[in-house]
């Protein structure tokens, strides 16, 4: 990894990606993410990803077997689980308040390093959207990349 260059410039800029999901499973976006990286020439810096929804997460978890998020949706559907009489918030469905709750759990936004043009990511990690919600959404993610980008040629 370099530290520093003289072919960059500090800047900031923000895209949006638009995932359609299906009920109750995790969408890897780390393509995306990626994909967003490298179309604005970002180099170094941080890369803020947030979820624009209530009833969705993002989350860096293992990207090698997909028991482990499977794993992750029994253990979520353990903490809040679907119905739960505790919960009065159902104007959306029995779904409606424990996808909150999930995603209060899991989390709305990351903040991810890049070096070198690329996501810092771990051998077996993975950026994921976890839709919590019982019925398919399109969900926004919003992208804040902040540091140096490649000056124009």
């Amino acid at each position: 990894m370099s530290v520093s260059g003289s072919s960059s410039a500090m800047r900031v800029a923000q895209d949006e990606i638009a995932v359609r999901t299906a009920p109750r499973r995790s969408f890897d976006v780390t393509g995306e993410v990626a994909s967003v990286v490298r179309e604005h020439g970002f180099v170094r810096g941080t890369a803020h990803v947030f979820c624009r929804h209530t009833s969705a997460s993002l989350l860096v978890t293992e990207n090698a077997d997909p028991t482990v998020r499977e794993d992750l949706a029994r253990w979520f559907e353990r903490l809040a689980p679907t119905g739960d009489a505790m919960f009065r918030h159902t104007a959306e469905g029995p779904d409606d308040m424990p996808a909150h709750a999930r995603t209060l759990l899991a989390g709305h936004s990351l903040l991810l390093p890049v070096a070198d043009g690329e996501l810092v990511l771990g051998t077996w990690q993975g950026v994921y959207l976890w839709e919590h919600r019982a019925a398919p959404h399109t969900r926004r993610l919003f992208l804040t990349l902040t540091g140096e980008f490649e000056l124009p040629r």
